[in-house]
């Protein structure tokens, strides 16, 4: 009996033991991890030192990276490095929030591999060399005195003249697409050297002979940036590259950008299938509508043609061209009450939210956007940036505005500010892993931008029939944006065949569309960020509704959906799951 207790003792002191150095090597193991990220971020940002700057990280602003082979292998290498790194980590022994960054982080090394040995977009999109933004934002700044931000905006166009010259080895049959943007946006930019630059200067400390070296300097960048336009423009392009990347592309670029847990073609099929129940929910509203707007008019025996008239008679109600910026900023204090009121979301007062004119080296793809500080810069500005209509014509401005009328305008501006894009990405900021915040997850930013629609007029806001005719409209355009994106890179989608599902099944203007059109010649993927994120979040919702009843609280779920930074929403979910079954 004693030989038996003896041994019955030691084993269990020795499964003790174990215990404890498991324990103790997992919690070391997460020690060696966390420094592994900061190390890795520092070298991301040595390989990206525009963009660390967008995320306020401002200690290599002096520095260009000029994309020669050198470059790009230099890139190469550190992404297959560090892939490598990765592998001495047991996804097992991490804690929750190290296993998603750890996927985030193979995710984006591996994205990189992909662009530059499959994709290969620097050889046929001279797009992708643009020195304005970047110039841009040191001017912008508020991170440092003005004289040091001039310091270091002297210091980076030293690499200007070189940054073109490999842009211009690199280029390859390139796509007209790509090739006009690149022309348009870069002299476009050029007012940032010739007129910001010297605005900038003359608030100045420097002396007059940095000032001088400085104007100098900016004439050489000048002449860079409009030698490579001209460049562009002379282009003997006989054999120019299709700006659709085929379906294999696609497949692997939707997964590698969008993290879901969907694959490409069944999103297509999910945004297929929903495009027929709006168009359904928006037939019953067109229908009740019909003698407020139509009066005694005939109605048409096509449930669409029925839609539109009646959509187009309402979005003759709208602002005008002088009027639009100033619309937005009057509707901004509107939503930040509603939802206060209704207590769905908390809304940090101190992060301020600046509506300002897109900027030139902006201008070509979207009509709005935001421009958020990074995870250094927390207190910066964050802009929503609003596409000006400047040089348009009358009718081509009148189509814009029906487009963004009085109704869509209020969804617009809870799409990109709140709490949507803005709000969102102040959560980010405060997410305790920088690696969520700057590696963020386009489908789960875009889509909760799109659930924020829906969830404000779940909860009244501004509840009207013609309301929510307007958002199933807009929700169209999401959905549609899946099957534009996918129908056109994929399937071979004809411009004609775009148009009519933009402008007959979606009810878009004609500017609407030809603005998506080109977008979508532009730009792969990314488009169907929107329903994926959307999809998969609301989804999730629902989920979590079914199975805790009464006491699901929706303000809770917002709050802690969004503390996970900008991860991927199944991982989120993952999370989230498994923090309700402990």
């Amino acid at each position: 009996m004693k030989k038996i207790f003896v041994s019955i003792l030691f084993s269990i002191l020795l499964f003790s033991c174990s215990k404890k150095a498991e324990t103790i090597d997992t919690k070391v193991l997460n020690e060696q991890f966390d420094k592994y990220k900061e190390g890795f971020v520092i070298g991301l940002w040595e390989i990206n030192p525009d963009w660390a700057a967008s995320q306020g990280y401002h200690k290599l602003d002096s520095v260009l990276v000029v994309s020669d082979s050198l470059g790009i292998k230099k890139e190469l290498d550190f992404s297959h490095a560090q892939l490598d790194s990765l592998q001495h980590y047991s996804i097992d022994d991490l804690s929750d929030n190290n296993i998603i960054d750890y996927y985030i982080i193979k995710n984006q090394l591996q994205s990189s591999i992909f662009r530059i040995d499959k994709l290969k977009s620097y050889q046929w999109n001279p797009a992708e060399y643009n020195v304005c933004g970047a110039f841009a934002e040191i001017l912008n700044g508020k991170y440092d005195s003005l004289d040091v931000r001039l310091h270091s905006f002297y210091l980076k166009m030293n690499a200007i003249p070189a940054y073109y010259e490999a842009a211009k080895s690199n280029i390859k049959n390139p796509t007209l697409e790509h090739t006009s943007l690149a022309i348009d946006q870069n002299l476009g930019g050029l007012s940032v050297f010739e007129k910001d630059l010297l605005i900038a200067l003359g608030k100045s400390k420097l002396a007059e002979s940095e000032k001088k070296a400085i104007k100098n300097r900016s004439k050489v960048a000048i002449n860079a940036i409009t030698t490579y336009a001209n460049w562009l423009k002379d282009l003997d392009n006989l054999n120019p590259r299709s700006f659709r990347i085929g379906e294999d592309l696609y497949r692997e670029k939707f997964n590698l950008d969008i993290q879901s847990s969907y694959k490409a073609d069944t999103i297509f099929k999910k945004a297929v299938d929903h495009k027929k129940e709006l168009h359904k929910k928006m037939f019953v509203l067109a229908d009740k509508l019909w003698p407020k707007y139509m009066k005694t008019e005939p109605k048409p025996l096509d449930s669409l043609v029925v839609i539109k008239t009646v959509i187009d008679k309402i979005s003759l109600q709208h602002t005008t061209a002088q009027k639009f910026q100033s619309t937005i900023e009057k509707q901004i204090p509107e939503l930040v009450t509603f939802i206060e009121e209704k207590d769905l979301l908390y809304i940090d007062p101190s992060k301020p939210l600046v509506v300002r004119r897109e900027p030139d080296y902006m201008a070509g793809v979207a009509g709005a956007s935001i421009s958020a500080p990074g995870p250094y810069d927390k207190n910066a500005n964050t802009y929503y940036n609003v596409g000006s209509m400047k040089g348009w014509s009358t009718e081509k401005s009148e189509s814009y505005l029906r487009e963004y009328n009085d109704y869509i305008l209020q969804i617009l501006n809870i799409h990109e500010a709140i709490p949507g894009h803005y709000t969102q990405l102040v959560y980010s900021n405060q997410s305790p892993s920088i690696i969520k915040s700057i590696l963020g997850n386009g489908a789960m930013v875009e889509g909760w931008a799109v659930y924020a629609e829906l969830m404000m007029l779940e909860n009244g806001y501004k509840n009207s029939d013609e309301m929510w005719l307007m958002y199933y409209k807009w929700n169209l355009r999401t959905t549609c944006n899946t099957i534009l994106d996918y129908g056109v890179h994929v399937k071979n989608m004809s411009q004609d065949d775009a148009m009519k599902l933009l402008t007959v099944e979606a009810f878009q203007q004609k500017a609407e569309a030809e603005g998506k059109w080109k977008r979508v010649t532009l730009s792969q993927v990314q488009l169907s960020s929107y329903f994926t994120g959307y999809t998969e979040i609301y989804e999730f919702r629902d989920l979590l509704k079914k199975e805790q009843g009464a006491n699901f609280n929706l303000k809770q779920f917002h709050e802690k959906f969004l503390s996970y930074g900008s991860a991927p929403v199944k991982y989120i979910k993952g999370l989230m799951l498994k923090e309700l079954k402990k």
